[in-house]
């Protein structure tokens, strides 16, 4: 058994593998040279607390001798048909099963940058480069206005810099949250002192070894000693190529998480586009931490199953959840907002937009999500009412 990806989902699928009861070889093999480590905290505690690499490392379920680990190695390709996965040092891999957990890499603006570069905050490295560059900094513009810009945002703030948030769209968290969500946050960052520049497109970045302004499609111009883009990610997903597989958007998979034609290869974590037949049957990403957890210890123990006897496996009908933190509130969300775009469908349920709240979507009258801002002791409420309605 072979598990490429040594991230949250890859790790869990390799201990679910075990404590499934699978006695073969298994290896976990993963492009960073660092063990797996928890990613949520890098734009939060990890960068305002400075925290050391043993604070976020994750820790295994399985026994330390349980399976191979393989780091800083990369997988080029890989031939389903022969079972066997090609690396980047020329050797080679067979396989009787797989488990595909490559993740996620930042994406970048193609606009014209400075010789030095901009950063960005995907992995542990980005943030020690991110650490290394604070020096002397007092303006910062982050790019994007998603959770990662928004959590940044708000680190960054609390360690005494001036930021400006520069995005598209309307209000921050808009496709996730909805108008008015994001726009509640909105007015909370601001209150803190985070500047933002909306329904702008940045068209350049001036500089030398360091930036020192954004330009934006209206012609304003915004000083920065630091740039950091949070414009979203891309699946690492080429090594899979020439396979037969749609990777037009992940790898997809069906409600078990197989690949097409190849009922002992799965996909984990953020990769992984299938239909949660919780809500419908369309196939979707969904790039939560508790959705790799979920998915690894899934796909972990079906891909033992199937070696071991053949047996059916299981659909997968997880319910997603996230949660956010920015300064002192904490976002919670259940479900699949994401769903509702039309803002007459993305209601109010109790309390208020300016204070604690949680906010329904609405899909043809059903619930399919909930956010909670604050309300910590509503968590398990909102949580079984979502799920009584979605049967």
């Amino acid at each position: 058994m072979v598990v490429v990806g040594a991230s949250l989902g890859g790790l869990r699928a390799a201990d679910a593998l075990v404590r499934a009861g699978y006695d073969g070889e298994v290896t976990l093999i993963g492009e960073e040279p660092h063990y797996p480590y928890n990613r949520p905290p890098l734009s939060k505690e990890a960068l305002v607390a400075e925290h050391d690499f043993e604070k976020i490392r994750l820790r295994s379920s399985a026994k330390a001798d349980a399976y191979r680990v393989m780091l800083g190695t990369r997988v080029e390709r890989v031939d389903l048909s022969r079972g066997e996965l090609y690396l980047a040092d020329g050797s080679s891999r067979g396989f009787d099963g797989l488990i595909a957990a490559s993740g996620l890499r930042s994406r970048a603006l193609g606009i014209p940058k400075p010789p030095g570069g901009i950063l960005s905050l995907r992995s542990y490295d980005d943030l020690l480069s991110l650490r290394a560059q604070l020096g002397g900094v007092t303006k910062v513009v982050i790019i994007g206005a998603g959770f990662i810009g928004c959590e940044l945002a708000a680190s960054l703030t609390t360690l005494g810099l001036q930021v400006t948030v520069i995005a598209p769209e309307e209000v921050p968290m808009l496709r996730p949250l909805g108008h008015d969500l994001g726009a509640a946050i909105q007015h909370r960052h601001e209150r803190h002192g985070v500047h933002f520049a909306l329904e702008r497109l940045p068209v350049a970045i001036e500089g030398g070894l360091r930036p020192s302004a954004v330009i934006c499609d209206d012609g304003s111009r915004y000083e920065a000693q630091l740039v950091i883009e949070a414009v979203g990610s891309t699946t690492n997903v080429e090594w899979l190529q020439d396979n037969g597989l749609d990777l037009t958007d992940g790898v997809a998979c069906n409600e078990k998480l197989q690949f097409a034609g190849h009922p002992n290869c799965f996909a984990v974590g953020d990769i992984a586009r299938f239909p949660n037949l919780l809500f419908d049957g369309v196939a979707r990403r969904v790039e939560h931490w508790g959705i790799a957890v979920d998915s690894g210890r899934h796909a972990g123990k079906a891909l033992a199953s199937v070696l071991r006897s053949n047996e059916p496996v299981q659909e997968f009908r997880p319910m997603p959840a996230f949660w956010s933190d920015q300064f002192d509130l904490r976002i919670q969300s259940f479900g699949m907002p994401g769903l509702v775009q039309d803002s007459a469908s993305i209601r109010v349920i109790e309390g208020d937009l300016a204070d604690e709240v949680a906010v329904g979507y609405y899909r043809e009258e059903i619930l399919v999500g909930v956010v909670l801002l604050g309300m910590a002791q509503s968590h398990n409420k909102y949580r079984k009412i979502l799920a009584d309605n979605l049967g």
